[in-house]
């Protein structure tokens, strides 16, 4: 926070405050500001000269710049403990700002690693953990599903439905599901059946090894298109449902995973029927941003192959 600071009497010694405040302090900041300069001015003659002062709140360094720390905000931490994300990024200021501050390293108290969180980055570096992670607050998805993993966390299952029923009122088409949430036992299964047909280096491009697939967090669904019967998610993309989705899945907090030309940072071919659930706030950003990849997004490195 900065302003040009106008003294009612030439002769009152300047007052120069550098502060780097957390927004829960910005109001008993400005209130001090404004007693004093609310003082009578037979009272300032009684004044002694005020040194210049640097106040140091609670903040980050970044780039040898102290800036407020948005996790020191009690609005934030509440949202944050309550478990509620869309909140917690509210409280940020939004997707832009939550996803600028999570790039400078000015939010140390988001981790892209929780598998709880919907701001989750799980590639072919970034395991999930535990590996075997099992999410809570399931729920089947009201959509006509192709198999038996037809369920997603409660958030995810009403964007989904949302999504599907907007696709459907535009004239784009019916959408159902091919896969929603897959454990950590059925990844493994999933992997070996592609091994087995493809090789590893085939299944590698096309299927995640258990422990790093986004199923297994309940936030990602591969969808189909469902007219007078559903298709094979392969020839999805050729779809107008596909195309209705890539203008707008953005609109019900999902964005496109694994898009066209990104696969030398995703390590997987295009899918254009594979969305990831991120909430409306960061999808809005992902959209407007203009970005293709969720480590793009996130500042962080691409992830073609596996470690090991």
């Amino acid at each position: 926070m900065s302003g040009a600071h106008h003294p009612r009497h030439a002769s009152r010694p300047s007052r120069v405050l550098t502060i780097a405040l957390p927004v829960g302090l910005a109001v008993t900041a400005i209130g001090a500001l404004w007693a004093i300069a609310d003082r009578p001015a037979e009272a300032d003659t009684a004044l002694p000269p005020v040194p210049v002062v640097a106040m140091q709140l609670p903040g980050v360094e970044v780039g040898g710049v102290v800036a407020a720390d948005p996790c020191a905000d009690p609005v934030v931490t509440d949202a944050l403990a309550a478990g509620d994300d869309e909140a917690t990024i509210v409280a940020f200021g939004g997707g832009v700002a939550f996803r600028d501050a999570v790039v400078a390293g000015n939010a140390p108290c988001i981790t892209l690693s929780d598998p709880a969180r919907t701001w989750l980055v799980v590639n072919k570096t970034r395991p999930l953990a535990p590996l075997d992670f099992e999410p809570s607050g399931l729920d089947t998805v009201d959509l006509v599903s192709t198999t038996s993993s037809d369920r997603l966390r409660t958030d995810a299952r009403n964007g989904l439905s949302a999504l599907a029923r907007a696709a459907d009122v535009s004239g784009a088409g019916s959408i159902g599901i091919n896969n929603g949430y897959r454990s950590y036992d059925l990844q493994i299964s999933t992997y070996s059946g592609f091994v087995a047909a493809e090789g590893v280096q085939g299944a590698d491009q096309g299927s995640a090894r258990a422990g790093f697939s986004e199923h297994q967090t309940g936030l990602a669904v591969d969808v189909v298109a469902c007219d007078e019967s559903c298709g094979d998610i392969d020839a999805f993309g050729a779809t107008a449902q596909a195309a209705w989705v890539q203008e707008h899945a953005w609109e019900y907090g999902f964005v496109v995973r694994y898009e066209n030309g990104a696969s030398d940072r995703t390590g997987y071919m295009p899918e254009p029927w594979h969305l990831r659930y991120v909430g409306p706030q960061l999808a809005a950003a992902y959209h407007e941003g203009g970005y293709h990849t969720l480590e793009e997004f996130f500042g962080l490195p691409a992830a073609p192959d596996y470690a090991h």
